[in-house]
């Protein structure tokens, strides 16, 4: 292995490759590190009790207990948060293991955008995914008996909630978009059986056996089976009745939901590890990418992106997806996304088939209407492309005239933007660094009118950040709330993270991420040992995992 990392009872140190495409950071250092801590360093993270009603945010507070790796794990976790419209509020989920029930808990919260407070929403371990609905929250609720049920929680008191609607079945990774007044699209992802209708595992008929039968190549992907059933994407519509006397606002219903790819032979999203971000929807329709279906898919990777006209998402619609194929470009896609009026979209795509790792191209469609148009951004005469950068996703501005594009660069994931131009294929300026540090996650506009944009991201002392920037002044950045208090409930700090270039064994140059203990003192030495990490397609990342 050419990519040597270095890790010592009192340093550790973290290498990226020298692609400049590190793709995950474990956990491991930072048992590593918890471990060779001295004991000194004494930390405990306690969650202060609230109330589902409560206004007080869960809190970490600091009692003289060793730092051990029990207590890293057992630190709370929250997912990238998703702000409202308005940009007032955001959504999050917070996940915390504790040791001594043995017992994972879940919370959906809501953060105060203003002032960095957040209010429980509910600890109901079945719930999941919250979204905003206008100005209300909804997230999925599964039950005992496989059923998914769609329940909506008012803002101003969350305790006042009600259930919108069941599916008969587990889905998860579902998106809205608003078709007018009190009226949304809803598309979600279900398992689809042979006949095209939505799979419960707790409802199949029992089986005396284990054995299945197999007529093809594909068997297994990683660590998942390929079954009868598969991956598909459902629609319908929530709609809000008229308020009865005694409420604010009407309840909404969920209409019966359509199976968007049946019939068709495709599967999205592409598993085993496709989600939401492997489909988008808009108020006419949606956009996702599947495997190509006549290839041969144990041995192939290529996938195309499909547009797939709805009309108004109650009913089956009658139109096949259709496909862009895009010249030289036969590797996998990933990240369709349309524009915020729906009339452009864009996605990632990679040059060759058969290679997982290869560089993402980024493709515009400036037409929905005329797939035909659509071309890749940055290419160049020598195949190669302008930009040396791999986008990992894609995030439209709010105004819809320009794309922000998430890449690695030299062990951080930042953020990049791009304008769009009158005619695409002339665009020759690179993309503009907005970040400069850390890892993000997840971007959002902060609200519909706004060309702010809310982030999420992580670093080496930090497993959650959450801050608004404004693109004209990247150096603006405000932050909103910190998972950690930028590392001081850890005994960490920035200081103790720095990085390192030098020669590989080839004609190449490779850079380490440093990681030194909180009582280093400058002109001591300390021993070190190796974390190794493969190359060249990941590496380490200055990211919390």
């Amino acid at each position: 292995m050419r990519c040597p990392h270095y890790v010592g009872p009192k340093s550790i140190q973290f290498l990226s490759d020298h692609y400049t495409r590190p793709l995950l950071f474990s956990s491991l250092q930072h048992l590593l590190f918890s471990q060779l801590t001295p004991q000194s360093v004494w930390l405990r993270l306690e969650k202060r009790k609230t109330s589902t009603t409560s206004k007080v945010p869960t809190e970490m507070t600091i009692k003289a207990v060793k730092f051990t790796p029990e207590v890293l794990l057992g630190a709370p976790r929250r997912s990238p948060a998703v702000p409202n419209a308005k940009g007032t509020h955001a959504l999050y989920t917070l996940s915390t293991y504790s040791f001594e029930a043995h017992k994972k808990t879940r919370e959906i919260r809501l953060l105060d955008i203003g002032n960095g407070q957040s209010t429980l929403v509910t600890n109901d371990e079945k719930a999941n995914e919250p979204h905003w609905l206008e100005d209300q929250i909804v997230f999925l609720k599964g039950d005992d008996k496989g059923v998914t049920k769609l329940v909506v929680a008012d803002v101003e008191d969350v305790s006042k909630i009600y259930v919108a609607g069941d599916l008969p079945g587990p889905v998860s990774d579902f998106k809205l978009k608003v078709l007018a007044k009190g009226e949304i699209a809803v598309a979600f992802v279900g398992q689809a059986t042979p006949d095209g209708g939505l799979f419960n595992p707790q409802t199949k008929a029992k089986k005396h056996h284990t054995g299945l039968v197999y007529d093809s190549v594909m068997v297994r992907h990683w660590d998942q089976y390929v079954t009868q059933n598969r991956n598909a994407i459902w629609y319908g519509v929530l709609q809000a009745r008229t308020p009865h006397v005694t409420e604010k606002r009407g309840r909404y219903t969920l209409s019966c939901v359509t199976n968007a790819l049946k019939g068709t032979h495709l599967e999205s999203p592409i598993p085993p590890f496709g989600d939401s971000g492997h489909f988008d929807i808009a108020s006419h329709g949606i956009c996702f990418i599947a495997k190509d279906p006549t290839l041969l898919s144990a041995s192939n990777t290529k996938a195309n992106f499909y547009y797939l006209p709805v009309g108004d998402f109650k009913s089956e619609t009658s139109t096949r997806p259709m496909k862009i194929q895009i010249e030289g470009l036969e590797g996998a896609c990933s990240c369709p996304v349309f524009s915020p009026n729906g009339k452009l979209a864009a996605f990632l795509q990679m040059k060759e088939n058969g290679y997982e790792s290869d560089k993402n191209r980024v493709i515009l469609i400036p037409d929905i209407n005329h797939l035909e148009a659509a071309s890749e951004i940055l290419a160049s005469n020598d195949g190669k492309g302008l930009w040396d950068r791999s986008p990992g996703s894609i995030k439209w501005s709010a105004d819809g005239r320009s794309l922000y594009l998430i890449a690695e660069e030299e062990g951080n994931g930042l953020l990049f933007k791009v304008d769009i131009p009158a005619t695409p294929a002339d665009m020759i300026k690179l993309p503009t660094k907005i970040t400069t540090s850390g890892y993000l996650s997840d971007a959002y506009p902060l609200a519909d009118d706004s060309s702010a944009i809310f982030l999420s991201s992580s670093s080496l002392i930090d497993s959650s950040l959450y801050t608004i920037l404004d693109p004209a002044d990247p150096s603006s950045q405000k932050v909103i709330s910190s998972n950690s208090t930028n590392g001081s409930r850890f005994g960490l700090s920035a200081n103790q993270v720095s990085d390192i270039w030098f020669k590989g064994a080839g004609d190449y140059n490779v850079h380490a991420l440093v990681m030194k203990p909180s009582h280093c003192k400058e002109g001591t030495k300390y021993p070190l040992a190796y974390l190794i990490h493969g190359g060249p397609q990941s590496a380490w990342g200055y990211q919390a995992s």
